[in-house]
């Protein structure tokens, strides 16, 4: 359908080019309102958080002032302290005042995704008896139009990331199992395509599992799964295939699931259920 697959670069262009054109348009009339000159101004952060989206909010500004300069005082992925100074930015005051709820959007959205990502891989920290230890992922249900972003933003809070998009991957799912006749015939038809992608399957019962790893598979999702299932399907697995739980999993359930061996836990929550983290800018 599409000529070629979005990179990380092109996709963070892409989000700049439309946060300005759906906020700025053909002009902002309310940046008229002050000289063109050049200010200093601060951004703060009211909450512990950690940060991202350094790129795509210097990006926003210097699209519409190449000569913005951004001195930070956190690093990417570095925990922010309540009511402290993020950076101080000197640039044109009208270019400023134009990118600054863009900018600011980027940053509120992707530092809560990495925040709450840190705070779900800490929870499992040294728990897991897998040697390989246990991954939190995330998923494909993204804000549309910021799905690199996001998963980015996974990977700076620690995360790691489940297939990209559907390019990236197969992942067979209940309604292509039902489509394709059956576990055995759905991985059966993915092999076929030797598309040199990952293949993962999902199975919703310890019946489908052995039928899965009867068919050869290598990942299988456990969906929906009690953690005396998981228990169960990793050592019917014994390090066949890797095995990733996710539905509907709670912070406070990370560390039981991880106790039991699974080599990932994938999380919807960490790109869809988004509050954005507290900063305000100042022009002194």
């Amino acid at each position: 359908m599409f000529e070629y697959n979005e990179t990380l670069e092109q996709a963070r262009q892409r989000n700049i080019h439309d946060a300005l054109m759906e906020d700025m348009g053909t002009g902002d009339w309310t940046a008229l309102l002050v000289p063109s000159k050049p200010v200093h101004a601060q951004l703060i952060v009211r909450q512990e958080a950690v940060l991202c989206g350094v790129d795509w909010f210097e990006g926003t500004l210097k699209t519409l002032d190449p000569l913005a300069k951004v001195t930070w005082h956190y690093e990417e992925g570095s925990v922010m302290q309540p009511d402290t100074k993020v950076c101080d930015i000197q640039a044109n005051a009208r270019a400023l005042l134009s990118a600054e709820r863009p900018c600011i959007n980027f940053l509120q959205t992707l530092s809560w995704a990495a925040s709450t990502t840190r705070q779900h891989v800490n929870a499992i920290a040294g728990v897991s008896p897998n040697p390989q230890g246990c991954a939190v992922l995330d998923t494909r249900k993204t804000i549309p139009g910021l799905r690199q972003a996001q998963k980015y933003a996974v990977t700076i809070g620690g995360g790691q990331n489940q297939r990209l998009a559907l390019w990236h991957g197969i992942l067979i799912k209940e309604n292509h199992i039902a489509a394709a006749g059956g576990v055995s015939l759905a991985l059966r038809a993915a092999t076929a395509l030797h598309s040199g992608v990952d293949i993962q399957i999902e199975v919703e019962n310890l019946a489908e599992l052995e039928e899965a790893l009867a068919a050869g598979a290598k990942s299988i999702l456990i969906d929906n799964f009690t953690t005396e299932q998981m228990q169960q399907a990793v050592a019917l697995t014994n390090g066949r295939a890797l095995l990733e739980a996710s539905g509907g999993i709670d912070l406070d359930q990370m560390r039981q699931i991880a106790a039991t061996g699974v080599d990932r836990i994938s999380l919807g929550k960490l790109t869809k259920d988004i509050i954005a983290v507290d900063f305000s800018m100042r022009i002194l």
